[in-house]
């Protein structure tokens, strides 16, 4: 049973757009590896940008800088 674990900023993306990666995810498992899609979990976590860092910076720090 595949488990993939996906980890986005909080920043507005739609449930709309959710569904599509996580359809879009479980066909990769399908046709790359031959996972069996109803055994296929596809979790979506948002994180605050205040708790994300990148290059010793928080997102929401980067983001007003233009970076």
């Amino acid at each position: 049973m595949p488990f993939v674990n996906i980890k986005i900023t909080r920043d507005g993306v739609t449930p709309e757009k959710k569904a599509e990666v996580i359809r879009g995810v479980t066909k990769v498992m399908v046709d790359v590896l031959g996972k069996n899609p109803a055994t296929t979990m596809v979790l979506i976590e948002e994180v605050e940008t205040d708790n994300w860092g990148v290059g010793g910076e928080t997102v929401t720090a980067r983001r007003k800088q233009g970076k």
